[in-house]
C-alpha cells in the first residue's frame, strides 16, 4: 500500500474517533475531571505546608495523570467491538496495526492532550515553579502518549473479557511505573536544580520503543481477541 494510502486510512480513523468522542462528552469530561479531582484533594489533605506541597506535587500530577488515561482505556476498542466496526477493520486492505495508530492518536488527544493543557494550572495548588510547569508539560507530552499506545495492548488483550478493566489495570500498570519514574524524576530534578534532559531523553526513547511496537502488538492481540 502506498504512503498516501496509508496516511489516509489513518486520518480516517482518526477523524471519525475523534468525531464520536465529540458526541460523547460525558466520557471526556469524566476523565478530565477525575484528574482535577483527584490532584486538588491532595492539598487539602496534606496541609497548607509549601515545602511539603513543593515535594510531592510532581508525583502527585504524574500519578493522577496515569490513573486518568487509565480510566479511560476502556472505550478505546469496546464500541468498535460491539457495533462489528473491529470486524471490518480487520478484514479491510489497510494493515490493522496502521488503524490502530490512527486509534490511539485519538484517544490520546481526547483523554490524555487535556491533562497535559490543564496540568500547569492544577501545579499551582502545589506551589511549583515556573520551570518546573514547563518540564512538568514536556514530561507529560512525551510520557501520555506511551500510556496510551501500553494500555491499548491492555485493552485489546481484555477486549470482551468480563471484568476487563481489572485486568487491563494487572497487565498496564507495571509497564507504566518506568514511564512514572522518569516523568516525576524529570519535574522534581528540574525543581532541586539539577537537569531533566536525562529522564527527558529516556521518555523519548520509551516514546519511540511504544510507537515501533505497540501498534503491531495491539493487532496482534485484537486478531486473538476476535478469534
Amino acid at each position: 500500500m502506498s504512503g498516501a494510502g496509508a496516511m489516509g486510512a489513518v486520518r480516517c480513523v482518526l477523524r471519525r474517533d475523534l468525531t464520536l468522542a465529540m458526541r460523547q462528552r460525558a466520557d471526556l469530561l469524566t476523565t478530565l475531571f477525575f484528574f482535577i479531582i483527584v490532584v486538588s484533594l491532595f492539598p487539602l489533605g496534606i496541609g497548607p505546608e509549601m515545602d511539603t506541597l513543593r515535594t510531592l506535587g510532581p508525583g502527585v500530577l504524574w500519578v493522577a495523570a496515569l490513573l486518568a488515561s487509565m480510566l479511560s482505556l476502556g472505550r478505546l476498542f469496546a464500541s468498535d467491538y460491539a457495533d462489528g466496526t473491529l470486524e471490518q477493520m480487520l478484514v479491510s486492505p489497510q494493515p490493522l496495526s496502521l488503524l490502530v495508530v490512527g486509534k490511539v492518536l485519538a484517544h490520546w488527544l481526547s483523554a490524555g492532550a487535556p491533562l497535559v493543557l490543564i496540568a500547569p494550572v492544577l501545579g499551582l495548588q502545589f506551589a511549583m515553579p515556573v520551570e518546573g510547569s514547563k518540564v512538568l508539560v514536556a514530561s507529560l507530552l512525551l510520557g501520555t502518549p506511551v500510556l496510551s499506545l501500553i494500555g491499548a495492548i491492555g485493552a485489546a488483550l481484555t477486549l470482551g473479557v468480563r471484568g476487563g478493566g481489572v485486568l487491563v489495570a494487572l497487565l498496564v500498570l507495571p509497564l507504566y511505573v518506568p514511564v512514572l519514574i522518569f516523568g516525576a524524576g524529570a519535574v522534581e530534578a528540574t525543581m532541586s536544580g539539577l537537569g531533566a534532559e536525562g529522564h527527558l531523553s529516556l521518555l523519548a526513547a520509551f516514546l519511540v520503543l511504544a510507537l515501533c511496537f505497540s501498534p503491531w502488538a495491539t493487532a496482534t492481540a485484537l486478531r486473538i481477541s476476535m478469534d
